[in-house]
């Protein structure tokens, strides 16, 4: 798949994003209705209407393609993936559920193994981030497209950074302190990926804990604005693993921050 494909692809994908964000808020304004999955996690009508709207495009727009996404169980026993979607129609369910303004949606196209585009909307903030390749990352916030490429918005020698917690384990701490990090802030979403690729923060430190649909396309728009992301040993991350299962990962604006 060429540059043109994928930047065709993801410009393709924007209005289904918004249209989707927009039933998300509608949803939540009418009373949203929960349930309970068996890995005892939430779920929503919210998760499951945005899900089944975004699958759909996608489906039509790349239709030779696999999609993995946490609300379907389609497609997740497949071995040896190498060229596939991953999608978190809902990204922070928790905050979703409680009226608060971090959780977002996603979609990445994942090309042998690397995520090649990725989108995320935050419907409540009014900021869509995407990207399509290298040098090729963007924010839509208030109808106003801009390109973001990490540059830096705090002072020059603070280094601030995220964090999933507001308690830190002590490998966490480790990494902090290893990176110089000089205060961190909880976010839960993968927003954490878009404001670091903003430039509006530094930093993000995380055990194994979350599924690849999590991280995709938040990797995908940060690496392509500029962004740096690994495991702890800071050796490259891919996709397709079994289970789809995280390793450790580490977010970083650039090599010096």
């Amino acid at each position: 798949m060429n540059f043109e494909e994928t930047k065709k692809i993801t410009e393709n994908l924007l209005e289904t994003f918004k249209k989707a964000g927009q039933i998300s808020l509608d949803l939540r304004k009418k009373g949203l209705i929960k349930k309970i999955k068996n890995d005892g996690t939430p779920v929503t009508n919210g998760d499951i209407e945005v899900n089944n709207l975004l699958l759909s495009k996608i489906s039509i727009t790349t239709p030779n393609l696999p999609i993995v996404s946490e609300e379907n169980s389609d497609n997740k026993n497949l071995k040896d993936l190498k060229d596939f979607w991953l999608v978190d129609p809902i990204d922070g369910t928790h905050d979703y559920l409680n009226n608060k303004d971090e959780f977002t949606l996603n979609a990445a196209l994942i090309i042998n193994k690397n995520p090649v585009l990725g989108i995320i909307n935050a419907p409540e903030k009014k900021r869509l981030f995407y990207s399509f390749g290298l040098s090729n990352a963007y924010e839509i916030s208030n109808e106003i497209k801009k390109k973001i490429n990490c540059e830096k918005k705090s002072k020059e020698k603070e280094i601030k950074a995220l964090s999933y917690s507001f308690k830190l384990s002590s490998k966490i701490i480790k990494m902090h302190k290893k990176y110089n990090v000089s205060n961190f802030t909880r976010m839960k979403s993968s927003l954490k990926f878009c404001v670091i690729a903003s430039g509006e923060f530094d930093f993000y430190a995380a055990e194994p804990r979350a599924q690849e649909w999590d991280i995709a396309a938040g990797h995908a728009i940060l690496e392509h604005a500029g962004g740096i992301v690994t495991n702890f040993e800071e050796e490259k991350f891919y996709y397709g693993k079994e289970n789809f299962k995280n390793s450790s990962l580490l977010l970083r604006r650039n090599i010096n921050m």
